[in-house]
C-alpha cells in the first residue's frame, strides 16, 4: 500500500504531513511512502532524508496517485481531480467551512477522514492534530504580540530606572489559549485569562496567570465535549460589557476563542479597541471562522487609533518544523489503530473512524456536513 505526500500549495503554507523519521517507520511498516519533490523543504526536510528514509521521490501526480494520501491543507480542484477513485485522504479539510470541497471528494468516489471531528477522547489523544497544531499557533501568537508591542514584556531593572512589564490578556483558554499564557509567562509579561469553561480557570492558574472572573454562567466540559458552546444572546451581551475594562487594562490581548461549525465569537468590540492605550496589540487566531475581534481583518495589520488588529492565518507554519513533527506523529498514531491484517480497514463501527468519517463510498457520511450542503444548520 503506497502512502502519499504532496507538497501543500495553500499560500504561506510550509508544513508537511510526513517527515522523514515518520516516513521511515511506516517503510519498516511495510508501506510504500511517496513523496512529492520538494514536500518537505520548506519545513526544513530536504528530499535526500526522506530517500535515507527509504521513501521514494516522484512527481506531484504519483503522490496525489496514492492509495492513502496525508494533506496537511485541504487540496485544491486540481489536486483532487488526480485522486483515484477509492483512495483515502487525511488530514485538515475543514469540513465544517468548507462542504464544497468534501462534496468534490465524494464525487471523486474518496474516502476522507478528518482530523477536526476527531473524538475528543483519551483514546484519541495521541492522534490530535487540532492540539499539536493549536499549540504551535498559542507559542507563535506571544511572540507575535511582543514583536509587535513597543513595550518590553519582562520588567527590567536598568540604569535608566525599573520598567514595568507588559500585561496580556488572554481569551479563549483551550490548547492554543493555554500555549500563548505559557509563552507570555516565559517571556516576563503579567498574564491574566478568561475562557467560559468552568475547567479552564484550574489551567489558567496552574501556569501561574490570574483567572478573570466575571458575571457569566460557567459550562462544564462534560456537556460540551471540552469545547466552548455558543452563549445565549443575554448571556454574550453580560459578557462583553464586563470584559470591556479587562481589555483595556492590558498592553496585549491574545483572543483564541473558537466554537467547532459555527462563527467565533465577537469578543473585542471596535469600543473596546478604542478604549486600548496607543501601542496597544490585539492578537485574534480565530480570523479563519470570523475572528474575536470585531475590526479583524485576515492576514492584514489594522491600526485603529494607535492600535495594532493581528490576524495571521498561518501561525503554525512560522514553526514548520516542529508543527510538521507532530502532525506526522499524530498521523502515524491514527495509522496505528486503522491497520490490520488486511491492511487499512474503515470501521465505521468503531468511534474514532466514525468520527473521522466524512466521505465513504462516494457519499458524504458525516451529518452535519450533510446538513451544511442541503443548506440546513451545523
Amino acid at each position: 500500500m503506497q502512502i502519499g505526500v504532496p507538497n501543500q500549495t495553500a499560500p504561506k503554507e510550509r508544513r508537511v504531513g510526513i517527515t522523514p523519521d515518520v516516513a521511515g517507520r511506516l517503510v519498516k511498516q511495510e508501506f510504500t511512502v511517496a513523496v512529492e519533490r520538494g514536500a518537505g523543504l520548506a519545513a526544513g526536510f530536504p528530499d535526500s532524508e526522506y530517500e535515507a528514509a527509504g521513501a521514494s521521490i516522484v512527481e506531484a501526480s504519483n503522490a496525489w496517485g496514492s492509495d492513502v494520501v496525508v494533506v496537511v491543507t485541504p487540496p485544491e480542484e486540481s489536486s483532487i481531480a488526480m485522486l483515484r477513485s477509492g483512495a483515502i485522504v487525511i488530514g485538515l479539510l475543514r469540513p465544517l467551512d468548507r462542504p464544497d470541497i468534501v462534496q468534490r471528494l465524494a464525487t471523486q468516489g474518496v474516502t476522507t477522514l478528518s482530523f477536526e471531528t476527531l473524538p475528543r477522547t483519551t483514546k484519541a489523544q495521541s492522534m490530535d492534530v487540532l492540539s499539536s497544531q493549536a499549540t504551535a499557533a498559542g507559542y507563535q501568537a506571544a511572540l507575535v504580540a511582543a514583536t509587535a508591542l513597543q513595550k518590553f514584556f519582562p520588567m527590567l531593572t536598568t540604569a535608566a530606572g525599573t520598567i514595568a512589564p507588559a500585561k496580556a490578556l488572554i481569551l479563549g483558554a483551550g490548547v492554543a489559549g493555554l500555549q500563548a499564557i505559557a509563552t507570555a509567562k516565559r517571556l516576563g509579561a503579567m498574564v491574566s485569562a478568561y475562557d467560559v469553561r468552568a475547567a479552564a480557570a484550574e489551567q489558567v492558574e496552574s501556569l501561574g496567570a490570574t483567572f478573570v472572573k466575571l458575571d457569566v454562567e460557567q459550562q462544564s466540559d462534560k456537556e460540551t465535549g471540552g469545547y466552548a458552546r455558543e452563549l445565549e444572546e443575554e448571556a454574550q451581551k453580560r459578557l462583553l460589557m464586563q470584559l470591556g475594562e479587562h481589555v483595556a487594562r492590558n498592553d496585549v490581548v491574545i483572543s483564541t476563542a473558537a466554537i467547532p461549525g459555527k462563527r467565533a465569537p465577537v469578543l473585542v468590540t471596535k469600543e473596546m479597541v478604542e478604549g486600548m492605550r496607543p501601542g496597544s496589540v490585539v492578537v485574534d487566531l480565530a480570523v479563519a471562522t470570523g475572528g474575536n475581534c470585531e475590526l479583524s481583518k485576515a492576514d492584514e495589520v489594522v491600526d485603529h487609533n494607535g492600535v495594532k488588529i493581528i490576524a495571521p492565518t498561518d501561525l503554525p507554519s512560522g514553526v514548520a518544523t516542529h508543527a510538521s513533527q507532530m502532525f506526522a506523529r499524530n498521523t502515524l498514531n491514527l495509522f496505528g489503530h486503522l491497520v490490520h491484517e488486511e491492511g487499512i480497514r474503515i470501521d465505521l463501527e468503531d468511534e474514532i473512524t466514525a468520527g473521522m468519517c466524512i466521505t465513504y463510498e462516494g457519499k458524504v457520511t458525516n451529518e452535519r456536513v450533510a446538513a451544511l450542503l442541503e443548506g440546513g444548520q451545523s
